[in-house]
């Protein structure tokens, strides 16, 4: 009976799978003057598709005169807006050139889903006026993204606190840091707010509210060694961050000894945004396969989606000593039936100074067996060579990083992954 179910749902899938599949086919042929027009023109020059005038309720417009100079250019299907319906997140893969440069691969981000972007427009015309549709601009100036004005001084806690992960604590010394790099202004390196035109003080605020994922890019830059895509720039609600790779998914089936150095990597960034010289925090709210990349050529693991991540100032910890501030933090193993799992308390992460959060998101939800990603299991370290297997140290270890039996037995399982995951790795080159 099982088999004759499974049976029908398969034949059913299939149905679905060549209908969907005609009705594009359809689509293509009614629709051949149009695709082709859109495959000759330029939508990234064009202000409507970069929803340049929803500024300054927009990301920024540093990159505005490469994109309008017809600089970046959507790659093949990107330009067919008919495959919107399947790109969801509204990621574009494009090409950018520069005369002396040449010509090289970007990723362009819308920051969210049509819905998500329209939820804005409506967020910011119930602040102003408490109806869903306004004018944008107008209704812009009554909210608190433009009340931050000129004559305020510094970007404080008590204005922001809350607003988004990136701030969900924040500290003077983090707010300093993200005004004095924010790269959306020509006057960049200074932390006082009131250096920037109005405009710029709302696309930041808007940024740091929404979506701040470019912040966290231009705060913690690539250049200065920390783990993410390198930002680029951006024009109206459309951001470019450089190219990494693949998704890390892609390396899911790779040989034994590539994985093995992509794990080892991998530990690395977790403790590289736990402890690190700037006593800043950083923790991954959302972990899983397709938010890291893998460079081609240097083979770097880079995290390429950095919306989700809570920063904490370990300095203000230690000043303001909250409550247990000292106790070391066990993260809760979550063993859901759901992929990408983190169970996180974010009141904790901001009040202690050591905290086990990115040894547990890593191994949990990448490395480990109880890993899982689009019908897979296994984690990326599945199917060791048998003398590996047979040893056993590596599937302890990485079960009690996972999911640790002992008390505080995930901070010395990591530590004890980390070592041993370099020692299999300068084995396996």
């Amino acid at each position: 009976m099982l088999r004759l179910v499974s049976l029908k749902l398969g034949r059913l899938y299939r149905y679905v799978k060549l209908a969907v599949l005609g009705s594009l086919a359809a689509a293509l042929v009614l629709n051949t003057h149009s695709l082709l027009a859109s495959l000759q023109r330029n939508e990234l020059s064009e202000r409507r598709f970069l929803q340049l005038n929803k500024c300054p309720a927009c990301w920024g417009t540093s990159w505005c005169r490469k994109f309008l100079n017809g600089q970046l250019r959507l790659e093949s299907w990107g330009r067919l807006r008919l495959f919107d319906f399947f790109n969801v997140k509204n990621v574009y893969f494009a090409r950018y050139g520069e005369p002396r440069e040449g010509s090289r691969r970007v990723v362009l981000k819308r920051l969210g889903s049509a819905q998500e972007l329209a939820d804005i427009d409506t967020k910011i015309c119930r602040r102003a006026t408490g109806r869903g549709r306004c004018d944008l601009l107008q209704a812009l100036h009554a909210t608190e993204f433009a009340s931050l004005n000129g004559d305020v001084r510094l970007l404080t806690p008590d204005a922001v606190e809350g607003w988004s992960d990136l701030v969900h604590c924040p500290s003077q010394r983090l707010l300093d840091r993200l005004v004095r790099r924010y790269a959306e202004t020509k006057d960049s390196g200074s932390f006082l707010l009131r250096n920037l035109k109005d405009s710029e003080r709302m696309q930041l605020l808007i940024t740091l509210a929404f979506n701040p994922e470019p912040l966290v890019l231009q705060s913690f830059p690539s250049d200065e060694g920390w783990p993410f895509a390198k930002y680029l720039g951006a024009c109206g609600r459309m951001v470019a961050v450089n190219y990494v790779g693949e998704e890390l998914w892609s390396y899911f089936n790779a040989p034994w000894e590539k994985r093995v150095d992509l794990a080892w990597q991998l530990m690395e960034i977790a403790e590289q945004l736990t402890n690190n010289d700037f006593e800043f925090a950083l923790y991954l709210l959302d972990v899983s396969f397709d938010n890291f990349a893998v460079g081609p050529r240097d083979g770097k693991v880079i995290i390429v989606d950095a919306e989700n991540v809570l920063v904490a100032d370990k300095r203000l910890i230690r000043q303001n000593k909250p409550e247990n501030w000292d106790v070391w933090y066990e993260s809760k193993f979550d063993d859901c039936d759901k992929e990408a799992c983190l169970s996180f308390s974010k009141e904790i992460l901001c009040a202690r100074v050591t905290v086990d959060h990115n040894y547990y998101a890593v191994c949990q939800n990448l490395l480990s067996r109880h890993a899982t990603w689009r019908g897979t299991s296994g984690g990326l370290l599945h199917d060791p060579p048998a003398e590996i297997a047979k040893d056993g140290r590596l599937e302890a270890l990485l079960d009690e990083c996972a999911n640790p039996k002992k008390r505080y037995g995930r901070f010395q399982a990591a530590k004890e992954l980390r070592e041993y995951l370099a020692q299999l790795s300068n084995n396996v080159r």
